[in-house]
């Protein structure tokens, strides 16, 4: 069936549910998985739910960062590892995380994409959009939609 799952994480609790669920199915279906983490450049700016929140140092902003990968990339990779999955990890740089997901997707040979639903609305929806909607629309391979 599938032999290679993309995880993309944002670390968040909804984002976690969708990573317990790909990695239940890679086991299921004998696959690999690779966790895949998009964070935008560090910048002097400090965002909250992708709102300006406030000013930071750029070095200081990066540490951030990869602080927050290395959190929500180690959880994919301890729930491989107790699901004995076998588990790659990816780092991604990018402004646009459905884009980066795209590529990490073609890139590594995914044959599926399982992520979280983030179900913005309103105003949110409309200024920001939603990644899985952008994934959903130009994705080549399926995407399995976790809520």
């Amino acid at each position: 069936m599938y032999k290679h799952i993309l995880l993309p994480t944002d670390g968040s609790p909804l984002s976690a549910r969708a990573v317990a669920a790909g990695v239940g199915l890679a086991r299921a279906v004998g696959a690999s998985v690779t966790g895949l983490f998009v964070a935008p450049p560090a910048t002097p700016v400090l965002f909250r739910h992708k709102l300006p929140v406030g000013y930071i140092a750029p070095d200081r902003h990066a540490e951030l960062i990869e602080r927050e990968a290395a959190r929500a990339l180690g959880a994919v990779e301890k729930a491989a590892k107790a699901a004995r999955v076998a588990c790659r990890l990816e780092r991604v740089v990018g402004d646009f995380p459905a884009e980066a997901i795209l590529e990490a997707a073609k890139r590594r040979r995914c044959d599926l994409i399982v992520m979280a639903s983030h179900g913005r609305s309103g105003l949110k929806a409309v200024l920001l959009g939603s990644e899985t909607q952008k994934v959903l629309a130009h994705a080549k391979v399926p995407v399995l939609v976790h809520r």
